[in-house]
């Protein structure tokens, strides 16, 4: 695997890392929107129904849209573990040595993105569901007192 294959091996772990890494942050950027958005129709549904603040989208939508991209979120965070574990196994390789310290380094850049992104998509997901439950809790006292 050293050597020039082993480079162009290297290239494209990175390459591939960087695209996930790209797509990630795209649709953690879209993923909090939706919990925002989520968030804010929830507290415009309080008001009048015909109100400016009703959400375009009712919530069962939007429960099914957070659904799909928590998976497509987790699916990328696997992907992106997996190419980082092959780097990693890169970095072991024999005949890397005299490149360790520079392969070890982008390797390291590497996790720490992945964890970024791991633990701001648990974050969000974790706020949205607490929002929801509250919600939901919240929602079935009114029914009870109407």
């Amino acid at each position: 695997m050293a050597g020039i294959g082993g480079s162009n091996y290297w290239e494209d772990l990175r390459k591939q890392a960087r695209q996930l890494e790209t797509e990630l942050d795209l649709k953690l950027v879209s993923f909090s929107k939706l919990c925002t958005s989520y968030s804010s129709s929830r507290d415009g549904r309080r008001g009048d129904a015909t109100s400016d603040t009703t959400p375009l989208l009712n919530n069962s939508t939007q429960d099914r849209m957070f659904d799909t991209m928590s998976v497509e979120m987790e699916q990328l965070l696997a992907k992106l573990t997996l190419v980082n574990d092959k780097m990693a196994e890169y970095t072991n390789t024999p005949g890397t040595a005299s490149l360790n310290a520079a392969l070890m380094h982008t390797l390291q850049r590497h996790r720490d993105i992945l964890q970024d992104y791991t633990q701001e998509f648990h974050k969000t997901k974790g706020n949205f569901l607490a929002i929801r439950e509250r919600e939901d809790l919240l929602g079935s006292v009114r029914k009870d007192i109407e």
